[in-house]
């Protein structure tokens, strides 16, 4: 038997999102049958978006090494009040999707205010694509938001679920910003 309920700390994500405001559309798992790899997925918006242009993607990335390497720890431990060894981490990334922007923002300006409201407990990264659909068009330029977070298999394991709980606070922030701002570059005023 796992140590780590992968999937119930998933549904406290799910659970916590809520918690915070966000809309749970979609949850997919999938499983590398060669490796034993797993990678969760979850799809959501904040709540004022239900007709809105922002969603936002959660993805936990599940490596077999880290778990099993963390579970053959926790088996060594004497007492099961003893703490559980640290550095056996998963990543979570949070990446914000918007459709493409007639009006796009500067990017260095957009970047320097998320990574305001992101800290440095949640760093935000922006990037964008610009694609051409013909070659006659006009760029088409879109947004990439994303944040990343590393979760220590001993917080999951203990039920300290504290970053998680702070970084679905800033996730609503940042979403909040971008739905603010969102009219204006897609030219809606």
């Amino acid at each position: 038997m796992a140590v780590i309920d992968v999937a119930g700390f998933v549904a406290d994500i799910k659970s916590q999102a809520i918690d915070h405001g966000f809309h749970v559309h979609d949850e997919r798992h999938f499983v590398e049958t060669y490796s034993l790899r797993q990678l969760w997925e979850i799809d959501l918006h904040p709540e004022e978006a239900c007709a809105g242009p922002i969603d936002l993607h959660l993805s936990l990335d599940v490596d077999p090494r880290a778990m099993l390497g963390f579970e053959d720890e926790v088996m060594k431990l004497e007492e099961i009040d003893d703490t559980p060894p640290h550095g056996y981490t998963f990543p979570l990334l949070f990446t914000w999707t918007l459709p493409p922007l007639p009006e796009p923002p500067d990017l260095l300006v957009l970047a320097t205010d998320l990574a305001g409201i992101g800290g440095i407990d949640l760093p935000v990264e922006v990037s964008a694509i610009d694609s051409f659909p013909t070659v006659t068009d006009a760029p088409e330029r879109s947004l990439s938001i994303v944040a990343k977070m590393v979760i220590d298999l001993a917080d999951v394991y203990m039920n300290a679920d504290d970053a998680v709980i702070a970084a679905l606070e800033r996730c609503k922030h940042v979403s909040l910003y971008l739905l603010d701002r969102a009219p204006a570059w897609l030219g809606e005023f």
